[in-house]
């Protein structure tokens, strides 16, 4: 095939089978079109005329930066072969939102592969996450091709030249990886989502939710999301690129918070990090209307919003918080390979595996660190709650103890200090928290264990659940076999309800025949097996009731269940579980009811 005169003598050569890619940059040239209204034959004419330019935007890897104008590419291809040869020609940056590639046919004419980021996938001429055009070139001959690029953010176009074979095995791994990552993304989000549905710390939801938003980044920046998410959307590429970054650094802002507790530890930072975070919630309105525009103040705010979450996570390892160490690990990477990718936006680094994939990279090793954070957290809370039962014990011995050692003092007192001994034995007796009849905690001690629970658990978002029982037709009881039967009735009671409880439960008689147990840590299943269990247990004592309907003494139990937090309140929960009582006499007795749960 005849070649123009006005062709330039610099061509790269067609790779053979086995030999990789080849960057063509070195022999690319550049037109601008500022206007963005350049046809074919104005940008053939300016060839003729020497408009095309080398030297700066090549040497930097064709690197354009932010600019609204449209670039021609010329490119020569030689095929020193005696036959005709494939070739593809891969454009590895799947964010520009405008590729055409003009090839010429057999007869001279040029014809267009129309393609880009705010097309549609099924435009493309070959299936894969870049834009890839496949090429023909005649027995020893040169091809000049030309491409127009526009981009509605940072322009860069990473050309390679790949023989069709090398180029399908060089690309099998690259999605394998591409899978890999978001197999172990889906992984995290799964793990994370179940350990929110078993202890409700609302920190595993903030990070599923960044881990997803970080995901679509991903999908978004690699091209997959354009070949799987959202193949037939337009005008999508840069604007997902940019919302998703935004998202996803909006809603690392709760996780940080609760992982650092900044409104406690550092009131200024939060108050910076929310402002940041509303910034970047209401910054895709921005996108959609003027993404050109905004883009590269965009990808400066994302730099500036890594570099002072890296600068909280200092401060805070500075300040010796133990989240804080893991969260300065995950951010190392992660900001260096955001770092890099935004310096590459600008031109100022150039195109390799690091400004291309360290985002990507980062993410992965942030997503490790900040899965053993929140390991680390869980073992802490677990640390704790055993701390506290460890400590409940040791009171509960010095209590014996104590006692034992007053005992042992007031059996040696003389005659002379017996009113002094009166004296204390009657404040012994008002501050005493056991009920005399039943021996079990009194009314003053359960109010004060309730108080106490309460405030424990909503320190670590634990739940907490009661249980109130009453004796069902107790008056009938004790107006047949008389108070001294009634009384001993409510005695074996109290020893069957207590019989079914943990060390860590409190059983206290409330009132009358009323009977209540606090379950620290129990949720509204756990709390109704143990109501049941102490139903159970009463009716195996099989104490006769001739005025009741079953015939022996039974219970009717409420159980009520929330997670403490400032919404609600000890008289709340104690409302509730009476409430349920109440429905549990109304539907028959002899039986439990669990309330709705409140604070949730």
């Amino acid at each position: 095939m005849l070649l123009p005169l006005w062709v330039s003598a610099a061509a790269v050569d067609v790779r053979a089978p086995g030999s990789g890619s080849v960057d063509p940059g070195p022999v690319v040239a550049v037109l601008e079109d500022v206007s963005g209204a350049f046809t074919l034959a104005e940008v053939l004419a300016a060839d003729r005329a020497g408009g095309f330019e080398k030297g700066a935007e090549v040497a930097k890897g064709l690197s354009l930066g932010y600019s609204r104008s449209a670039f021609w590419l010329r490119l020569a291809i030689r095929n020193p072969e005696l036959r005709p040869i494939e070739q593809l020609l891969e454009v590895s940056n799947a964010r520009i939102s405008s590729v055409s590639l003009y090839v010429p046919d057999a007869s001279g004419n040029y014809k267009a592969m129309v393609t880009g980021g705010d097309a549609p996938f099924a435009n493309r001429p070959y299936p894969h996450r870049h834009f890839v055009f496949p090429l023909t070139l005649s027995p020893q001959s040169e091809q000049v091709v030309y491409m127009r690029v526009q981009n509605s953010s940072s322009l860069i176009v990473p050309l390679r030249l790949w023989e069709p074979h090398d180029f399908d095995i060089a690309s099998r791994p690259e999605y394998m990886v591409q899978g890999w990552y978001f197999g172990m993304a889906s992984a995290m989000v799964l793990f994370n989502l179940l350990l929110w549905l078993a202890i409700r710390d609302r920190i595993y939801i903030y990070y599923v939710i960044f881990v997803l938003a970080m995901a679509v980044t991903v999908a978004s920046k690699t091209g997959l999301g354009a070949q799987y998410l959202w193949p037939a959307s337009l005008v999508w590429g840069n604007f997902s690129f940019f919302t998703a970054i935004s998202f996803t650094l909006a809603a690392f802002y709760p996780f940080t918070r609760r992982m650092l507790d900044t409104p406690r530890t550092m009131p200024r930072v939060d108050s910076v990090m929310q402002l940041m975070t509303w910034v970047h919630v209401l910054a895709p309105v921005a996108y959609w209307f003027a993404l050109p525009v905004v883009a590269p103040y965009g990808t400066a705010f994302f730099g500036f919003t890594i570099l002072f979450y890296g600068g909280v996570a200092v401060w805070g390892s500075i300040r010796r918080m133990r989240a804080a160490y893991f969260q300065l690990g995950a951010f190392s990477l992660l900001l260096a390979g955001t770092l890099m990718a935004v310096l590459r936006a600008y031109g100022w680094m150039p195109t390799n595996i690091f400004t291309v994939d360290g985002l990507q990279l980062g993410s992965v090793f942030e997503m490790l660190v900040l899965a053993l954070a929140l390991a680390d957290r869980f073992n802490e809370m677990r640390r704790e709650k055993m701390s506290a039962q460890s400590e409940l014990v040791a009171i509960q011995d010095q209590l014996v103890d104590t006692l034992q050692a007053s005992e042992k003092e007031l059996a040696y007192r003389v005659e002379k200090r017996t009113r002094q001994l009166q004296a204390a034995n009657a404040r012994l007796e008002a501050l005493s928290m056991v009920d005399g009849l039943t021996g079990i905690a009194n009314r003053r001690h359960f109010d004060q264990v309730l108080h106490k629970e309460w405030a424990r658990l909503e320190r670590v978002s634990q739940p907490l659940a009661l249980v109130m029982l009453d004796v069902d037709w107790f008056k009938r009881y004790n107006d047949h076999f008389g108070h001294q039967a009634g009384d001993e009735c409510l005695r074996e009671v109290a020893l069957a309800i207590s019989g079914v409880s943990r060390a860590s439960d409190l059983v206290a008689r409330y009132g009358g025949e009323e009977f209540v147990i606090i379950a620290p840590g129990n949720d509204g299943p756990q709390a109704l097996q143990m109501a049941q269990r102490a139903c159970d247990a009463v009716r195996e004592l099989a104490m006769l009731h001739p005025l009741s309907e079953e015939g022996f003494v039974t219970l009717s139990c409420g159980v009520a269940y929330t997670v403490p937090g400032p919404e609600s309140s000890p008289e709340n929960l104690l409302g509730n579980a009476d409430n349920a009582l109440y429905e549990a006499k109304a539907q028959g007795r002899n039986r439990v009811v669990l309330a709705q749960p409140s604070g949730w």
